[in-house]
């Protein structure tokens, strides 16, 4: 086998299952306090909230699940065991040595500001000749 990682690797089936389930727990838990489970109500009451909290911890449990597994999806397994020694978010090296020796956006702007504007009528210079003043 390689010695890149896998998805499996990057998260196992049991841990992604673990966490669903453990944010279904927090969720029917949550639900079950809110709706005063444990506080002296009626006997429909009891039922209907632990209705309510098993509804709520299965949607978590099945949102959770799918989001964590998308989100797996999204991480190239190579790329992990990648080291990183730069930002993240700047280009690539090669783009900033090409984009150095190009005039940026802001040179060039000032360029045409500082040239003498022109009249009316008269012909506006070509590239590289100087403007005609008199």
């Amino acid at each position: 086998m390689s010695d890149h990682p896998t998805r499996r690797d990057l998260m196992k089936p049991v841990q992604l299952l673990g966490l669903a389930f453990l944010a279904a727990a927090f969720a029917f838990v949550v639900t079950l306090i809110s709706m005063g489970f444990f506080q002296q109500r009626f006997r429909d009451q009891s039922l209907h909230a632990l209705q309510v909290a098993g509804i709520v911890g299965g949607i978590t449990f099945i949102a959770t699940l799918l989001i964590i597994a998308l989100l797996i999806l999204a991480v190239d397994p190579a790329q992990v065991a990648k080291p990183i020694d730069r930002a993240v978010l700047l280009p690539p090296e090669d783009e900033t040595a090409r984009d150095a020796s190009a005039p940026t956006a802001t040179q060039a702007n000032t360029a045409q500001t500082t040239a003498a504007p022109t009249e009316p009528g008269t012909p506006k210079p070509a590239e590289g000749e100087e403007p005609r003043r008199s």
